[in-house]
């Protein structure tokens, strides 16, 4: 089997090349190779999606039998599409991982593969969708890139995933990370809403074996990838962070209310922190049916914190530091609610 991974030196990426080679495939990356690095054993070309030359000299390194896109958070739409169109004549198949904000619904209802995606065309370019919120956007223009990938490969050559929260070793968004560090940091710990939540977060490296496991099966259609609805919470993952860190401090939960009403930031300053219904209602029933298995969270957690102590670096993103609660303002929270 012979794929290129478009980018394949960050997180998913990465864990997508070096279980590809696992398995004895001939694997090709594709980066401009300014942050991350390439797993040792893939053939790395260097190169940037939005030069047309970078792109004919991606296409006669070619062919592959299939080409998985893990990296296009920064391109919008018309890139995608151009970028399909260059590969089409020397790919069989194009798996491109999109997210579950592409869905209009997100995160506001239960969301299936059958859920509305928002409205963009294919061609659509950066400054499509932005009178909203950039995470509006995002998800805008993930799913014109849907449709650009359709329309250069045609629906039965494309398969598009569709994750949540994807947690793990190497992560560079900082959600884990951070709740790690505070957990290590000690003291009471604010802990957000009700430790029943239910959350979905899936492994980076059960993303990439079923990534893997679909691309060798010629798979088409749509896939949602998270956790099983209900298995795991909030506090559960609080408190395997505690313990997997050795800390003394303890959990002092604080209602949803009081955080939304204090003007705490949803998914960002408290991480994986929400209150839309839909945020963690995913159905992911499809993948599990097609093999999908995702670990224990507390095995993520085990691993990540390993990954931390064994002097892990991720890769420098803005991302990481709009994450967690200022200390001063997470003891100001708590001593309003001890207060009242």
């Amino acid at each position: 089997m012979r794929i290129l991974v478009l980018g394949g030196s960050w997180f998913l990426g990465r864990a997508v090349a070096r279980q590809a080679l696992e398995r004895n495939w001939d694997v090709s990356t594709f980066s401009r190779g300014r942050s991350g690095r390439d797993v040792p054993g893939v053939r790395s070309i260097r190169g940037d999606r939005k030069v047309e030359a970078d792109l004919k000299r991606l296409a006669d390194a070619g062919p592959w039998d299939v080409v998985i896109d893990t990296s296009s958070a920064e391109f919008a739409p018309r890139r995608i599409l151009t970028g399909a169109r260059a590969l089409e004549p020397v790919a069989g198949r194009y798996v491109y991982v999109s997210t579950v904000n592409a869905y209009v619904g997100w995160p506001n209802e239960p969301l299936s593969e059958d859920s509305p995606l928002r409205e963009a065309p294919p061609d659509a370019d950066e400054e499509f969708g932005s009178d909203g919120s950039p995470a509006r956007q995002y998800g805008i223009q993930k799913a014109g890139s849907e449709r650009a990938v359709i329309e250069a490969f045609g629906a039965d050559r494309a398969l598009m995933l569709r994750p949540g929260v994807i947690l793990g070793p190497e992560e560079y968004v900082g959600r884990l990370p951070w709740w790690l560090r505070r957990a290590e940091r000690g003291g009471p710990v604010l802990a957000p809403g009700e430790p029943g939540q239910t959350i979905q977060p899936v492994d980076v490296r059960d993303v990439a074996a079923f990534t893997l496991d679909q691309a060798g099966a010629g798979t088409g259609g749509a896939f949602n990838i998270a956790a099983p609805i209900g298995r795991e919470t909030m506090g559960g993952l609080l408190t395997t962070c505690l313990e997997i860190t050795g800390s003394r401090g303890g959990l002092r939960w604080v209602p949803n209310e009081v955080l939304v009403e204090a003007g705490v930031r949803q998914w960002t300053e408290l991480p994986l922190w929400r209150t839309a219904p839909g945020g963690w209602a995913v159905d992911a029933s499809r993948a599990f049916a097609a093999g999908l298995v995702c670990r224990p969270l507390a095995e993520t957690v085990a691993d990540t914190w390993a990954w931390l102590q064994s002097g892990g670096v991720p890769v420098e993103h803005p991302r990481w530091d709009e994450h967690g609660i200022a200390p001063e303002r997470e003891r100001e929270i708590l001593a309003s609610v001890a207060g009242g």
